[in-house]
């Protein structure tokens, strides 16, 4: 590909975006670790400030667990609505320069910068331009990634966080990519990293080796992804367009479940970060689906549909008890659950088509 022939691609990333908001709304809470959703003693994080997270307190973990790494720790509220209309703020900064925005959630997007409306050269000069105006907007801040296809920008806005950018231009990309740790690539989940781990495979140099028939074999379709991202290759194009499917969390687990109340007790806590996680993506799902791993790693999984969508935590939670009923006893012991929703609900009509995010 000749250099003229590259996409210029910024990944924008809000850091810390709920904590950050409640930060500002809030003087009391500056400086301080704060948890969005969850309490004391029951429910999951949506959302950790940095203060949090310097004690390992991260998004979906167990309040109980969050709080016992950080006793201080402050729980709060989540706020959707101030954070929509945050986020709708930001959306308006980005169409001064591109109508090319994909969003992701509702802190985060990618934006294609190629042709730019205001004819700047440099995409790292429009990020910096965007990042200022969203400070000077809504007074936080956002870290971005700058590069010439979506897997490199994404994986730059992690590098200088917060309130940072990086930019990893063409011959800049090979480099970058084989020093990458591999549970730093983006689509490289915790569980897929420690399989690659215990085949050696512990940055890009090593997953670059492997060849594309070994990735597919191993890890199925995505090896195809796999093997190109390796090589800092990415031809997904920004979508303007871009409809999510679905929306889904899962747990791997240390040792096999065998206890049926065990096994309610781990999808009842999936069910409060899914709903945590359908929020941030303003989401109703109308098909719940229950996604379970044995020990041998057969997988199975259940849907039920219901028409009005699954809006709170007791619905959701009912359904599970009907799904998990209908398969018992379990044969084995369960190594993985999943808890997702599909089929999204259109508030305003009723009908069933997936809702555009807005960002």
């Amino acid at each position: 590909m000749k250099l003229a022939e590259y996409r210029k691609i910024i990944h924008i990333d809000m850091d810390a975006f709920f904590a950050s908001v409640e930060q500002r709304d809030n003087p009391d809470l500056r400086g301080k670790p704060v948890a969005v959703g969850g309490s004391a003693d029951r429910g999951v994080v949506a959302a950790a400030s940095y203060e949090a997270r310097k004690f390992g307190v991260r998004s979906a973990l167990p309040s109980k667990t969050a709080k016992r790494l950080c006793p201080e720790l402050i729980f709060v509220k989540p706020r959707f609505d101030v954070y929509k209309q945050v986020s709708i703020q930001i959306r308006e900064i980005f169409q001064e320069y591109t109508d090319l925005i994909e969003p992701l959630s509702l802190d985060e997007a990618y934006l294609d910068v190629t042709e730019n409306k205001k004819n700047i050269d440099t995409a790292t000069q429009i990020a910096l331009e965007i990042r200022q105006k969203i400070f000077e907007k809504t007074h936080l801040t956002a870290s971005a990634g700058i590069s010439f296809n979506k897997f490199l920008a994404k994986t730059a806005s992690d590098i200088n966080k917060p309130n940072g950018q990086c930019v990893i231009k063409p011959p800049q990309a090979e480099a970058f990519v084989e020093t990458l740790p591999i549970h730093k690539f983006y689509g490289i989940g915790k569980v897929t990293a420690e399989k690659m781990r215990a085949m050696g495979i512990q940055s890009g140099k090593e997953l670059k080796e492997q060849s594309l028939d070994f990735l597919v074999k191993n890890f199925g379709k995505v090896g195809h992804y796999y093997f190109e991202i390796a090589r800092g290759q990415d031809r997904r194009l920004v979508s303007a367009s871009r409809e999510t499917k679905s929306v889904s969390v899962e747990n791997t687990f240390s040792a096999d479940l065998a206890l049926v109340s065990e096994i309610y007790r781990e999808l009842f806590r999936l069910t409060e970060a899914l709903l945590l996680r359908s929020q941030k993506h303003q989401l109703i799902g109308k098909t719940l689906t229950i996604k379970i791993k044995y020990g041998d790693f057969e997988i199975i999984s259940r849907s039920k549909t219901k028409e009005e969508g699954y809006k709170t935590k007791e619905e959701i939670n009912k359904t599970i008890e009907l799904l998990i009923e209908n398969l018992l006893p379990f044969p084995k012991g369960i190594r993985l659950l999943g808890l997702g929703v599909s089929n999204f609900l259109d508030e305003e009509n009723g009908s069933g088509r997936q809702l555009l995010l807005e960002f």
